[in-house]
């Protein structure tokens, strides 16, 4: 038996270190371009070398004579997969100043004093110029638009508010009024149980429903309903069309949803004719009221890739400068505070600044690169979808794409999250390209399940009222089409599709002819 003995031994190895800074710029591949506006804005106020290049560089000219973007290359600063990236502690100040800074002229990371030569000598001024252009103060303003200084539209609340204000003279009633105003939902809708108010303010549930059908008068029609049936009955009342076969609608949605056209004749006692009409008018009344103010911006959907037809019959990949912050480190004025700090701490906190700056920059170089990486090789794969549509779309997945440009799928899968490609045929997410695959019943290439939603949704839409298609028939056509799909596949797509099934589709064919 050996016995035991201590002894030293030195061992080399490599392993992932996952530095906060790393995992800053993990985190940036996966942000939408308005959450990394918000990033390096905050950025911006938190770090004192950090600033907004306010020079617009020649990006406008690159989009106008459609020069791309270059493709990454392979150096010191490439790191192409951040998954793959190990953080070098040797990293100092002065190595991270020699980051390749020339991607495009879409960032710019260089000293203060470069970009003011570029720029035109500027003129001493007290803060009055800045006034004057505002229209702020000053008689000199020429042009003074209004509508520029509006920070937000009015919210639903305060649109009710002042109403309350106008319709409801009692206090206890408008105390009562704001309580409720307090509980609307960003739909128009109150809770169904007000027991609450009841107890909350001390007052009876007769106050509280009186004036509950004070706020149901507001504008927009609808607003305050406790139930989808109030809301479209509170509408209905608005345009004097309640009558009683049309209450006799309303309370039976739940066989308007299933088309059920036979019985809501019989339950509204009107004709078939008289059923189409209330229908149609059904269908135009809004069941969301509220939706038209929300509380919630909704920002547009911008691009951060745009890719068009090229002359030669290739696509032109880029990226949307718009979406891509330009910052610099302010290197001037790091070196003139640098020198003339004497604390020890505080020449740590302008070296942390510094190093912060510089990797943020980088970071934001590497997001730029990566995204277009992926979106080339998208572009590559997918090029039959952009030259004939849907149908021609392939099946795609992560490790496809992350084997062709060299990173890992978690890399790929960040890079395609919330980012949307601008083409031809519209404005799609990344992840929309990425689908499963079909097997082809003839045994030849397997067929994308988005291209297969497709072909359902064409088949549906070309059925007849005397020939409705189940899920079985559509398995068989789709099976002479090439495509071997099982029934639970064709109703789960179906489904998706938000597509009723084939009785609920024959009702409603046969109800309107």
């Amino acid at each position: 038996m050996a016995g035991l003995t201590q002894r030293l031994e030195l061992r080399q190895g490599q392993s992932l270190v996952m530095t906060p800074q790393l995992q800053q710029a993990i985190k940036l591949l996966q942000m939408s371009n308005f959450e990394l506006q918000s990033f390096v804005e905050s950025e911006l106020e938190r770090n004192p070398l950090l600033e907004r290049d306010e020079t617009t560089g020649d990006a406008p000219a690159r989009a106008e004579t459609g020069d791309q973007v270059e493709e990454p290359t392979r150096g010191e600063y490439d790191g192409r997969d951040v998954s793959s990236a190990i953080d070098d502690p040797g990293h100092t100040a002065e190595k991270l100043d020699t980051l390749d800074t020339d991607l495009s002229n879409v960032y710019v990371n260089e000293s203060r004093a470069d970009a003011d030569n570029r720029a035109a000598p500027a003129q001493t001024d007290s803060g009055w110029s800045s006034m004057r252009s505002s229209g702020h103060a000053g008689p000199e303003r020429e042009s003074f638009d209004l509508e520029a200084t509006l920070s937000r539209e009015r919210t639903l609340r305060e649109h009710v508010t002042e109403q309350l204000q106008i319709a409801v003279e009692e206090t206890s009633d408008r105390m009562i009024g704001l309580y409720l105003i307090g509980m609307l939902g960003d739909t128009g809708y109150l809770p169904e149980d007000l027991s609450g108010v009841e107890e909350a303010l001390g007052v009876s549930m007769q106050d509280v429903e009186r004036v509950v059908s004070v706020l149901q008068t507001f504008d927009p029609p609808g607003i305050f309903a406790r139930s989808l049936k109030e809301c479209l009955a509170l509408q209905l009342t608005e345009r004097d069309r309640y009558d009683p076969a049309m209450a006799a609608l309303v309370d039976n949605l739940e066989l308007l949803a299933r088309r059920d056209f036979t019985k809501l004749k019989q339950r509204c006692k009107v004709s078939l004719d008289d059923i189409k009409d209330m229908v149609v008018e059904i269908r135009s009344l809004n069941p969301k009221p509220g939706n038209a103010f929300g509380n919630v911006v909704v920002h547009p959907v911008v691009p951060d890739v745009q890719v068009r037809a090229a002359r030669d019959g290739t696509w032109h990949v880029e990226l949307n400068s718009e979406t891509l912050p330009r910052v610099l480190v302010n290197n001037q004025y790091y070196a003139t505070v640098s020198s003339g700090a004497s604390r020890e701490e505080d020449k740590v906190y302008l070296s942390d600044c510094y190093s912060n700056a510089t990797w943020l920059i980088k970071s934001l170089d590497q997001r730029a690169r990566t995204i277009l990486a992926v979106a080339r090789e998208i572009v590559r794969q997918q090029d039959a979808f952009l030259v004939y549509g849907v149908h021609a779309l392939k099946p795609l997945n992560l490790k496809t794409i992350a084997e062709a440009i060299d990173m890992h799928e978690s890399t790929v899968s960040r890079v395609t999250s919330n980012k949307y490609i601008a083409t031809p045929r519209g404005i799609f997410e990344m992840k929309y390209f990425f689908t499963t695959a079909i097997s082809s019943a003839a045994g030849g290439d397997a067929h994308s399940s988005e291209a297969v939603r497709q072909k359902i949704r064409e088949l549906i839409d070309e059925e007849r009222a005397e020939a409705v298609l189940s899920d079985d028939m559509l398995v068989d056509r789709l099976r002479e089409l090439g495509i071997d799909i099982a029934r639970r596949t064709v109703a789960k797509y179906r489904e998706s599709l938000s597509i009723p099934s084939s009785v609920q589709r024959r009702r409603e064919k046969r109800a309107y002819g």
